[in-house]
Formats: structure tokens, C-alpha cells, sequence
């Protein structure tokens, strides 16, 4: 979809026209739900945050800065949606702050070794505070600072968190290469690999505390 033809779409879509409401939530799907699948633990899930992500979309697309590209700008809400989602739902148990965190070596990171389908089926297994940080941080780029103040938590244990998702990463690889070829990195949930975005495509997304999008 051409510049000019997305910026005429939009405007329809201000206009409330359902057709072409309906025509930008597909054109950004799969875009949108590849965001979704790595903070959901199954499709189901994902699905859900994403149509509320869609709905603050249509509700706040007369903010949107058409001098900034789209894809960050809707980007953004799907993560942010997927953080308030599971400010909601769950009671958070995060982990005590731990030092070494601060001194895990770059190879000891078992998901530099993955392909970035396996390593998202295995994310989904994550327990859910383990998997919005290390999301924010191995994903989307966030730093432990930045990450402390979106989700109120401290940077030492945001950092903890991010190590432990790591272990139990690397604890679900060795377990997985144990495992007949055909039975490796099967999450237990319906993934569907198609629709789960590539890495490089995961926008440049930053969290504004005014407008929360």
C-alpha cells in the first residue's frame, strides 16, 4: 500500500467509514498480531489484545502524525496494549533483584542461537512477568531503565527478570534437543508461524507516559 493511498484510507477511517475500517485492520493483521503473539501465551490470547489495540487505533487516529511512518505509530499501541493487558489481569510476582544479573556474558544468551519462530514459541512459555521484559528489552530494544518506569519495577529487577527468562530459555533449548526431531520446540499452543512477524520488521516503538500510545 502506496503512501498516498494509506493517508487517503486513514482519513476514511476518521470519517468512521466502516469499509475502510475494515480494510486497514487487514491490511495491518499480521503486522499487529506478530506484535501481540510475543507478549500472549497462545493465539487465542493474542487475538484479543490485538482487536483491543485495534479499537484505541480507530479511537486516536486523528492524533496521528502523518509525517511519522504508520507501521511505528500503530506499533507502538500493540505494545502498549499487550503491557496494559497484563497490568490487569495478573498479579505480578516478580523476582528478588540479583547481581548477577548484572554480569551474565552475551554468551551465555541462548536466544542469540534460535531462528526467530522457535525462539517465539518457546517465549509464549515463558511465565507472563518474564516474558514482557525480556520483550521489551530483547525485542523491542527498551533499556532496564526504561523498562523500570513503564512498569513501576526497579532496573535490578527488571534485569532479573531478563536473566531468568534467559535460563529457563536455555533450560527449554537443552530439553528440546533431547526430544525426538519431530516433537522439538512444540509450545503446546495453536502457532500459527505465518502470521508471527520477523524480528527486523519489529518497529521502533517508544512509550509516551502522557498519552499512553
Amino acid at each position: 500500500m502506496g503512501e498516498e493511498e494509506l493517508h487517503h484510507l486513514i482519513g476514511s477511517c476518521i470519517a468512521q467509514d466502516r469499509l475502510s475500517q475494515k480494510m486497514l485492520y487487514k491490511a495491518f493483521y499480521g503486522f499487529c498480531m506478530g506484535i501481540c503473539l510475543r507478549y500472549a501465551s497462545d493465539r487465542d490470547e493474542a487475538a484479543g489484545v490485538m482487536n483491543q489495540g485495534f479499537l484505541k487505533v480507530f479511537k486516536n487516529l486523528d492524533t496521528y502524525d502523518r509525517a511519522r511512518p504508520f507501521k511505528a505509530w500503530i506499533g507502538r499501541i500493540m505494545v502498549n496494549i499487550s503491557i496494559d493487558h497484563y497490568r490487569s489481569k495478573l498479579k505480578w510476582a516478580y523476582t528478588e533483584e540479583i547481581e548477577k544479573a548484572d554480569h551474565v556474558s552475551n554468551d551465555d544468551y541462548a536466544d542469540r542461537k534460535l531462528n526467530y519462530d522457535d525462539l517465539l514459541k518457546l517465549v509464549q512459555n515463558l511465565p507472563p512477568a518474564y516474558r514482557l521484559v525480556f520483550n521489551l528489552f530483547a525485542v523491542e530494544g527498551y533499556s532496564h531503565e526504561e523498562i523500570g518506569k513503564m512498569l513501576n519495577i526497579s532496573v535490578g529487577t527488571s534485569k532479573s527478570n531478563l536473566f531468568k527468562a534467559r535460563q529457563k530459555l536455555k533450560q527449554m533449548i537443552f530439553e528440546a534437543d533431547l526430544a525426538p526431531p519431530g516433537n522439538r520446540y512444540q509450545s503446546g499452543t495453536d502457532y500459527n508461524p505465518i502470521i508471527a512477524i520477523k524480528k527486523v520488521e519489529s518497529p521502533g516503538i517508544y512509550f509516551d507516559k502522557n498519552t499512553g500510545i
